[in-house]
């Protein structure tokens, strides 16, 4: 049976148009259509215009869909997250306590906490118990308007556990209503057993890890930071990686300026993490080599930083794209519409460009955007009914989750 959906008199958000990540004046172009009119089918967005519009196509089909009326709300393309940490064993509340009490991020993590203990219990995890944490996630996800996550290792450190997470992602891709795009990060820290040994777990990482994770993934990102990796440690693995097509990813500039967005535009990668302590000449060089800036305020917040410069970054003609950085220990949230609000409200972000960096954006920076990101015929119908009636609204309300209605590939899964 046809699975038909048509959803008429929303305000719709098409966010179609300019093809490519969009800075400067495009981030704010949204593509409305008051009135608005979408008709979903087999999966596919078959037709975008107003309800006249289609009422006049499709008038001797109206029986064969389900109509929605969506008078007085806002209707946009599904949420894409470019940047999680998603596939993990355990959890890490304790440290929270720990840093209100004064301990830094990175003193916990020397200490053999932080990202090391999510390795250890990584580690420990079987994969079924890796797939039932994962899943209950990706579930939160579709609740908080998610249709699209990227998803990175990095775990493990270890080729056992990171193909383990690489497996896990893969799997839940087939089997979850979510796309969920891999990312390999083997280089998310040094592991306690190459400590002073750093060069040595590069080259294990680029010899041994890289040939066997290229199958299981897209892109290849490292942790570009004091005491973690060096420019020249991340050049390299980022280089490696192109040899077995995988695109880089870099987390760069969160704890301090080091030189990432700068090494981010020499590699060609298409997106730049963090960038909280980027630097001017950084940025410049990621507007000039378009790499796109996916930006991560939930966790500035929740490590009580200052957020990154999205308002610069934007005006200095650098495609920013928003994400959640879902991850056990600086940022264990789902929850994108408060990313679009944090957008606003920390990196002064209008609402128009809180939603472009959540949607298309975000899709270019995890080559999604020939099939989501936006509301155009033949892209995935993967479709949010918001409960407010304008995007103003939806990023004012802030810290609410207005999710009425999700679609994905035209099966409703929320509301």
């Amino acid at each position: 049976m046809t699975n038909t959906v048509w959803i008429k008199h929303a305000l719709l958000a098409t966010i179609k148009g300019q093809q490519g990540p969009r800075s400067k004046e495009a981030m704010s172009e949204l593509g409305l259509i008051e009135d608005g009119s979408v008709w979903l089918e087999d999966g596919r967005i078959s037709a975008v215009g107003t309800t006249a519009e289609l009422e006049g196509k499709y008038a001797d089909r109206s029986a064969e869909a389900k109509v929605i009326d969506a008078k007085g709300q806002l209707v946009t393309p599904g949420l894409v997250d470019p940047h999680t940490h998603v596939a993990y064993g355990g959890s890490r509340e304790d440290e929270f306590e720990k840093r209100l009490q004064g301990t830094s991020y990175m003193d916990i993590m020397n200490a053999g906490g932080g990202i090391h203990a999510t390795m250890r219990m990584t580690r420990e995890a079987t994969e079924e118990e890796l797939v039932e944490q994962t899943t209950k996630r990706l579930n939160s996800f579709l609740e908080h308007g998610v249709t699209t996550v990227e998803g990175k290792s990095g775990y493990g450190m270890n080729l056992e556990t990171e193909m383990k997470q690489l497996k896990v992602m893969k799997r839940l891709n087939a089997e979850h209503p979510i796309d969920l795009v891999p990312t390999f990060m083997g280089a998310h820290a040094v592991p306690f057993e190459y400590k002073g040994k750093e060069d040595k777990f590069v080259d294990y990482l680029i010899d041994t890890m890289l040939p066997e994770v290229a199958e299981l993934a897209e892109f290849n990102d490292v942790f570009c930071e004091k005491n973690v990796y060096t420019p020249e440690q991340s050049e390299r693995i980022l280089e490696a990686g192109k040899k077995y097509g995988l695109t880089p990813k870099i987390h760069a500039d969160e704890i301090v300026s080091y030189g990432g967005a700068e090494l981010a535009a020499k590699v060609g990668a298409i997106s730049a993490e963090h960038l909280l302590k980027a630097s001017d000449e950084g940025i410049q060089a990621m507007a000039d080599a378009g790499v796109i800036a996916c930006l991560l305020p939930a966790t500035a917040l929740y490590l009580r930083e200052e957020a990154a410069q999205g308002r610069k970054m934007i005006d200095s003609g650098v495609a920013v794209a928003i994400s959640t950085d879902c991850n056990p220990g600086s940022s264990p949230t789902v929850s994108m519409p408060l990313v679009m609000n944090l957008a606003c409200i920390s990196m002064r972000l209008t609402p128009a460009e809180a939603l472009v960096a959540a949607t298309y954006n975000a899709a270019c920076a995890i080559k999604r955007e020939d099939r989501a990101g936006s509301i155009e015929v033949g892209k995935q119908a993967d479709i949010v009914l918001w409960k407010v009636k304008s995007y103003q609204e939806l990023q004012y309300l802030f810290g609410v989750n207005h999710v009425q209605t999700v679609w994905k590939n035209g099966e409703r899964m929320v509301g």
